[in-house]
């Protein structure tokens, strides 16, 4: 027997019969038990049959059966004795069979009327199954599998019985006793029945149900023991009237289940949403005190202060931001769990406490990581700041310093007034002397300028110690002022007495003039060769190499000159010796001696292999950042592709998922174990990313991906992981909550693969009705059809984004095939334990639910306050109507 159609629960049951000849037999048992059948209804309406084919022939026995069975008037039968008035009987019968969603295939009324028999038994099957077996259900099941389950239940706690099937399950007669026993113990001893006894148990089981039960005796002993496989549609039309005359004890146990499910439910959803606020208040409450922290620019003044600073926030970043990520992403799977039990149980939807919605944590997320990353970017440019201005101010020390040095006793020597009473030759010298001084203070104007250039550098980049660099850089500038002011004063009063002078050393003038530049030369290849430097590349510090070889090149032709001048100063000695000249033996003309020019040429070349080490040092420190940066590229070449295929690969498998649900998680799980393990070598990459920082490193022309890039391609890896696992959950979760079977889950993944052809995890509207219209769905291309799907894609599609998540579409099949509970369910269970009652009281709801369960009730319900209510009534149809509704309960 196929069946077609719907029962309006869900399942596709109905009805035809195919080839009903082929699957009926005529044979004992079943007509016995057919007739039986019938019998037990029709002597409520004061008749009876013997042959089922005969009687049923003129159609009028058969439509009062169908009347007495389902409690409805069936259309006037035709009393006539004519064959056209016995087919229109039938077909009247057979019409009401199919409005009640049964379409009878290869049965006809005239088959019927001619007395066919295969026909007849097929037709009554049919009846049977649709009127005595189909609205059975158990556990979210029905028909057949219902009935059996129910069997099996009952019978459990039963020795040597086991309730399989619906033929030989029952040879021995213990199940029917057992049945019998279950419900009403008075009426067998069971303790006396024994397996090897079969006719005696089937006797006693088949007389008492007849005598006591009211249920007709459908079958003999002997058409079960005589068989080795009884007639499965009789044993099925026999318990099915076991059954029916023992539901009545079902309803109490049937509406004490559903409220205990119901109430679970509440309670498990109330914990849930109480722990949401509570992680959801504890993460903002952690972001709130973490963003004035990230945005607090103000600055350190040494680089000490600002290396802490920096390591504060790694510290930050490796150790306190993780937890915070897995919270989030815990909450969002929190959140969606609980929303999908909601929409499974028809409670309404979840709203969390104003500023709590999973968009402001995003929102309040974003806020943190954009103060987090101008955080960072301050704290490096901070200490690049720090790093030039520490250099600036070394730089102008030494330039101070030097300058200072130089102009010491400059000012008390300008002032002098020795030419009054100097000779002729002494007032020349004394204008020699002059001029050479003259060119040796131009050539330290340059340095002049370096110094007010660094101090305004320093001013620039807001040197924190600037007062003190000011008012140095201004006592050098004001007193270079002064010099030169002093020079000229002094040029003009050796000017004035030129003319008295008539003759001069020219070799103390040549020496003067030269020694000066070349010691000049020496006091700047001096400076040169101490001047600190900052680089950050090894090109740059082999730039430096090169000119330091470069000025290495130019000490043959400098000790060439330094033997010049000493040269000169030895023909002066010479003269001097030669021609017995009175001179006071130093050069009137120049400050500078030969033994000086000596030991600044010995200090040059000591400082040139330091200047050598120097360099190799900082070469070798450059090498070493290099080895970092290509260290640190090396792993992220990896594990950025590494995230990006990873990531990938769950799109993939999020769109081709094969197996049962359970399979999936199982695999998803297994994945999400591979990435967790894959995170040592993120850690890694996080020490080699802090010596880069700890170097000083700020580029690294080796790779395009920076830490950051890692960090946020590994927190979006685990938290899509995470969330297709949540999918994979809840999908189980809908399955489980509607009763959808495994095939009926892979038969909707399948179709909505199908024609998701972009792999987007989502269905645009046409894809989305081409996939229904292939699952079966009428939606005609006509106004009514249009409008039944505008009514389904408001369902599946409330934000009207235009396009179907898989959650959805599973959401919509699984309230199109199964059945839930509603308030109106939930009410007529609650009357029924309180006795059609319109109240009920706490020493009912303690006698029938558990106790955590009955508490719960009689702590929420609110007191009856009907006309018939009575002192300690409680009001169970509010108490239901809020447990689908907007309530505190």
């Amino acid at each position: 027997v196929k069946f077609v159609g719907t029962t309006g629960k869900g399942e596709r049951v109905g009805a035809g019969i195919a080839s009903v000849h082929q699957q009926i037999s005529i044979d004992i048992p079943c007509r016995r038990t057919f007739t039986a059948w019938c019998n037990s209804h029709l002597r409520k309406a004061g008749t009876q049959i013997e042959n089922i084919e005969e009687d049923f022939r003129d159609g009028l026995k058969l439509m009062l059966l169908l009347e007495v069975i389902s409690g409805e008037r069936l259309a006037k039968p035709e009393r006539g004795k004519m064959r056209v008035h016995k087919i229109s009987n039938v077909n009247k019968a057979l019409d009401f069979i199919a409005s009640k969603g049964v379409k009878l295939v290869s049965i006809g009324a005239e088959e019927i009327v001619d007395g066919n028999a295969k026909m007849t038994l097929g037709m009554i099957w049919t009846i049977i199954l649709r009127f005595a077996i189909q609205d059975i259900s158990v556990e979210e099941t029905s028909a057949k599998e219902g009935l059996l389950l129910w069997c099996q239940r009952k019978t459990a706690p039963y020795k040597n019985v086991n309730i399989q099937n619906f033929h030989i399950s029952w040879k021995d007669g213990l199940g029917f006793c057992a049945l019998i026993h279950r419900h009403r113990p008075e009426l067998i001893d069971y303790g006396k029945l024994r397996k090897d006894d079969p006719m005696t148990n089937l006797n006693t089981a088949f007389d008492v149900a007849e005598k006591y039960l009211d249920i007709p005796k459908m079958l003999d002993a002997e058409d079960i023991v005589g068989t080795a496989r009884p007639d499965e549609k009789a044993i099925m039309t026999y318990v099915s009237s076991f059954y029916h005359a023992f539901s009545g004890a079902q309803k109490a146990e049937t509406a004490a289940n559903r409220i205990c499910k119901v109430l679970a439910v509440n309670q498990e959803n109330e914990q849930l949403m109480e722990d949401y606020e509570k992680l959801a208040s504890d993460l903002l409450e952690w972001i709130r005190r973490t963003i004035p922290w990230l945005e607090n620019r103000m600055p350190e003044n040494t680089m000490q202060a600002m290396q802490q600073k920096l390591e504060d926030f790694r510290d930050y970043r490796r150790l306190h931001k993780p937890p915070k990520v897995q919270e989030k992403c815990q909450l969002e799977i929190n959140f969606n769990t609980l929303q999908t039990k909601l929409r499974l149980s028809n409670r309404p939807a979840f709203m969390p406490s104003e500023g709590k919605m999973v968009s402001d944590i995003n929102n309040a997320w974003g806020n943190l990581e954009g103060a987090e990353k101008g955080y960072e970017e301050w704290l490096l440019n901070e200490i690049r700041r720090l790093e030039r201005l520490d250099h600036l101010a070394e730089k102008f020390r030494q330039k101070a310093a030097i300058h200072e040095a130089w102009t010491e006793g400059k000012e008390d020597m300008l002032q002098k007034r020795d030419y009054e009473t100097a000779s002729l030759s002494e007032i020349k010298a004394l204008l020699k002397k002059h001029e050479a001084f003259e060119s040796d203070l131009a050539a330290h104007q340059d340095r002049v300028e370096q110094i007010a250039a660094i101090a305004q550098e320093l001013n620039e980049l807001d040197y924190y110690d600037s007062p003190s660099v000011n008012a140095r850089c201004q006592r050098i500038c004001d007193q270079w002022d002064a010099l030169g002011a002093l020079t000229q004063k002094r040029s003009e009063a050796l000017q004035r007495t030129e003319k008295l002078l008539e003759t001069i050393d020219q070799l103390y003038l040549e020496f003067a003039k030269r020694a000066a530049p070349f010691n000049n030369w020496m006091e700047g290849a001096m400076e040169d060769l101490q001047d600190t430097f900052i680089v950050h590349t090894i090109e740059e510090i082999q730039g430096l190499s090169t000119a330091h070889e470069q000025f290495k090149a130019t000490l043959p032709e400098a000790d060439k000159e330094r033997l010049a001048i000493l040269g000169i100063h030895n023909e002066i000695a010479k003269i001097v010796q030669t021609y017995h000249v009175n001179i006071a033996g130093t050069n009137p003309y120049t400050t500078i001696n030969p033994q000086e020019i000596n030991a600044k040429w010995d200090k040059v070349r000591q400082l040139v292999p330091q200047r050598d080490q120097a360099l190799i040092e900082e070469h070798a420190r450059q090498q070493n950042n290099e080895r970092l940066r290509r260290q640190f590229a090396n792993q992220a070449n990896v594990i950025g592709p590494w995230i990006q295929t990873k990531m990938e690969e769950i799109g993939r498998i999020s769109i081709e998922m094969h197996g049962t649900l359970e399979d999936q998680l199982t695999h998803l799980r297994q994945y999400e174990k591979s990435i967790v393990n894959y995170k040592p070598k993120i850690d890694q990459l996080e020490g080699d990313h802090q010596l880069i920082q700890e170097a000083l490193i700020f580029d690294n022309k080796h790779t395009n991906y920076t830490m950051e890039h890692i960090r946020v391609g590994w927190e979006q890896l685990l938290t899509t992981i995470a969330r297709t696992i949540n999918e994979i959950e809840n999908q189980i979760l809908t399955r489980d909550a509607k009763g959808i079977s495994q095939e009926q889950l892979n038969e909707f993944r399948a179709s909505f693969n199908h024609f998701d052809r972009d792999h987007s995890g989502t269905l645009g509207a046409e894809e989305f009705k081409a996939c229904l219209i292939s699952l079966g769905f009428d939606i005609a291309n006509d106004a009514q059809g249009e409008n039944e799907f505008s009514r389904i894609m408001s369902i599946v599609d409330p934000n009207r984004m235009g396009l179907v998540t898989f959650q959805a579409f599973i959401d919509f099949m699984s309230r199109e095939t199964a059945d839930t509970d509603t308030a109106d369910q939930v009410m007529a269970s609650f009357k029924v334990l309180a006795g059609d009652k319109n109240y009920i009281l706490a020493d009912e709801l303690r006698r029938e639910l558990p106790p955590d369960q009955a508490e719960y009730c009689i702590a929420r319900m609110a007191p009856y306050t009907g006309p018939d209510g009575v002192p300690g009534a409680l009001d169970y149809m509010s108490f239901s109507t809020a447990l689908y509704g907007e309530s505190d309960l």
